[in-house]
């Protein structure tokens, strides 16, 4: 029995997502001065078409309602080929990685503050609404 559903876990994976793209944005940082060194991305955007490619199931109510499936098992970290912003062959753009981690940490902000609802809820209930 799951005192939450599907929530906590629709959560977990968020923050699954946004720690891996965290990491990954970190090393990106890391070796802005390393020569020849290829920024990478987490891709998202991609395993969710290609989840969606393969159509939804769920179980639903009502014959208008979308189809829903599994969750992926994890996220494609891909090398960026196609772009070189420095003499070294390096290609780590330092403005739009503390652009992505800014972006990325109001993102993982909001699903623990998410998650620490869920638990708040489950506090109230376990002392009887007080």
């Amino acid at each position: 029995m799951s005192f939450f559903g599907q929530s906590i876990d629709k959560v977990q994976n968020g923050l699954d997502y946004a720690s891996l793209k965290n990491r990954t944005i970190s090393n990106n940082i890391a070796n802005v001065d390393t020569a020849n060194y290829k920024a990478k991305d987490v891709q998202f955007k991609q395993l969710l078409e290609n989840e969606t490619s393969k159509g939804f199931t769920s179980k639903r109510t009502d014959p208008r309602h979308i189809h829903f499936g599994q969750r992926a098992t994890g996220f494609p970290v891909t090398v960026r080929q196609d772009t070189q912003y420095n003499h070294n062959g390096n290609n780590v753009d330092i403005d739009k990685e503390m652009s992505d981690l800014a972006t990325n940490q109001i993102y993982y902000q909001a699903l623990v503050e998410r998650i620490n609802g869920q638990f708040n809820n489950l506090q109230t209930v376990i002392r009887g609404g007080r």
